[in-house]
């Protein structure tokens, strides 16, 4: 089989950092390397460590040293390679190898899935991230919410979670020659919180371009380019999406949205409340029988 770039940087760097291990690390990177990267990618560390007759945290200290920021994000890494590579079919039959019938053990592999990426997110994102985020959107005359595809899901609930809390907000989620007429909206003075993960499309070069000629400020949601626009907003919150298509892409940056709209809401609790407390009317009186 074909080596990946992933695969061939893991293999260099175990190469690299070899006389600096300690046996158990040995251990882990040995396995590592000679194991298909199909079945890192549905490993959890104590599978890992299991397989390498370690522990799951020798996994996570063995990577840390080879220069990963931790499992999600090797995986991340043989991930890419794996889907330019491999037809999605084959990657879905592969998901469905790996999990098998065991219902105890589908329940766990997503869960452990789920909390990785979690935990993963929470260490790539420093605290001076989430305030530059919050103080973005806390002065904003109204917060514009970009998401297509998998993302769209994010955007809708922050957009709805806004509202509720008395914050302006909008959903823009066009492609193609739909998105100017939303790109018209943008004002001085807005914000644009975009939930784009890895794809570069050619909608979020222009939505950038266009908030920033109108004086709109920008906060960026994303797992891989950051870099690439991170000079261009005003603010990078990371999510990573998942390298196995066994949890929902979104549900990093729904957590994400979870934290800013949190924090959005504490900074004005009595626009919170109030607003909150119109809802809860409203929605009494939709609920109350018609008299007849």
């Amino acid at each position: 089989m074909e080596i990946t770039e992933g695969v061939a940087r893991l293999r260099a760097v175990v190469r690299e950092r070899w006389d600096g291990l300690s046996t158990s690390e040995r251990a882990v990177a040995q396995y590592l390397v000679s194991a298909p990267a199909e079945s890192l990618l549905f490993a959890s560390a104590q599978e890992l460590g299991t397989a390498s007759g370690t522990s799951n945290a020798s996994v996570v200290r063995t990577l840390q040293r080879l220069g990963y920021a931790g499992l999600p994000a090797l995986k991340r890494e043989l991930a890419s390679d794996l889907t330019s590579a491999v037809a999605p079919e084959v990657r879905l039959q592969q998901r469905i190898a790996h999990v098998g019938r065991d219902l105890d053990g589908i329940w766990g592999e997503v869960f452990d899935e789920a909390a990785e990426r979690i935990e993963h997110a929470r260490r790539l994102t420093p605290g001076d991230a989430l305030r530059e985020a919050v103080g973005v959107l806390a002065e904003a005359g109204e917060i514009h919410c970009y998401g297509v595809a998998a993302s769209e899901l994010a955007a809708r609930h922050l957009v709805l979670a806004l509202g509720r809390i008395g914050r302006r907000a909008r959903f823009v989620g066009a492609t193609g020659f739909a998105l100017a007429d939303q790109l018209l909206g943008l004002r001085q003075g807005d914000a644009v919180v975009v939930f784009q993960p890895g794809r570069d499309l050619a909608e979020l070069g222009i939505l950038v371009d266009r908030a920033r000629a109108v004086g709109a400020r920008i906060v960026l949601v994303t797992d891989e380019l950051a870099e690439r626009y991170g000079h261009r907003v005003d603010a990078v919150l990371t999510a990573p999406h998942t390298p196995t298509g066994l949890t929902a892409e979104a549900l990093t940056a729904l957590v994400v949205a979870d934290a800013l709209l949190l924090a959005m809401t504490t900074l004005d609790e009595d626009r919170a409340v109030g607003t909150s407390h119109q809802l809860t009317a409203l929605r009494e009186q939709l609920l109350r029988p018609k008299k007849k």
